[in-house]
């Protein structure tokens, strides 16, 4: 996959929570539950997302980038979207952004990226659903299901759109007016989940919670971030030794890139599970208000 330290990392974080749900839903499935096989889909467009994500669809460009930035330089990618080059574009040269700032932007625009490849993903996975139901000749109860895992699916694309045009309007703002000094938040994923946090049906007392547990999980990100930033600089010199042919030294760094990566991994592991749980608490909170 020539997958770099940290994607490889990442890579096994995602893996860590496929493999945690798919065990949790074959206990529902042993019980009985999860008759209508919405939880089996949404484990499938799941395994879908990260198969897009690393590269391993079989497809040429469809490896996503890192969602936290790292390396230096922001003309490594593109964005593949017009609207989005052309922000980027006039942030660049507006003269309102310092280096460290213009560094953060770029993440906040690739992490918009990734919400619409994963959003692409996820529409690909309903249309073929549609296609076949449509086919199908007699109505049963087993269809009415389907017609409710469909219902559901496009909740989930309703939401993700939601999400992709209020972060595409923050893009807009920032790019035009620059940072806001009194912001709360940095990181891209905490900032889409508090926008749409305070569109859900919580009480005042439950978004003020809810604000605090987003700065708790920011400095989660921020801890990750900083042993990724530590794995891929033990990788390039852990490449220099090898050259050297000094066999204790290399053992050394060997085993500190071992220490970093686990923790990486786990730290990970521990970023992905909160940002899910905390999307989830949101979702309800959404569907709530259009009941």
């Amino acid at each position: 996959l020539h997958l770099s330290p940290v994607k490889l990392a990442e890579l096994h974080s995602d893996l860590k929570i496929q493999e945690r749900d798919e065990i949790s839903w074959k206990k529902m499935k042993a019980e009985g539950l999860d008759e209508d096989g919405e939880k089996e889909a949404k484990l499938r467009r799941n395994l879908n997302v990260i198969m897009a994500k690393y590269g391993m669809d079989g497809k040429k460009d469809s490896q996503l980038v890192d969602t936290n930035y790292i390396k230096d330089g922001t003309e490594s990618d593109t964005l593949d979207d017009p609207r989005l080059e052309k922000l980027w574009s006039k942030a660049k040269s507006s003269g309102k952004f310092s280096d460290e700032e213009l560094d953060k932007l770029w993440r906040e625009f690739k992490h918009h990226k990734e919400k619409i490849r994963e959003y692409n993903i996820l529409l690909e996975t309903v249309s073929r659903t549609e296609d076949i139901h449509k086919n199908v000749i007699n109505p049963s109860e087993e269809n009415l299901v389907k017609e409710e895992i469909l219902h559901n699916k496009h909740r989930e694309l309703k939401d993700k759109l939601r999400s992709i045009n209020q972060g595409f309007e923050r893009l807009r703002k920032v790019s035009h007016q620059g940072y806001d000094t009194t912001s709360e938040f940095e990181e891209p994923r905490v900032i889409d989940l508090w926008d749409m946090a305070k569109s859900a049906n919580f009480t005042e007392k439950e978004l003020e919670s809810f604000r605090e547990e987003l700065k708790h999980f920011e400095a989660k990100i921020e801890k990750h971030q900083h042993y990724q930033k530590q794995l891929e600089i033990s990788h390039e010199k852990l490449k220099h030794i090898e050259g050297t042919g000094d066999k204790d030294h290399l053992n050394r760094n060997k085993e500190k890139y071992a220490m970093l990566e686990e923790k990486t991994k786990e730290l990970g592991y521990k970023v992905k599970k909160h940002l899910q749980d905390l999307s989830s608490r949101i979702s309800q909170g959404l569907q709530h208000n259009e009941l």
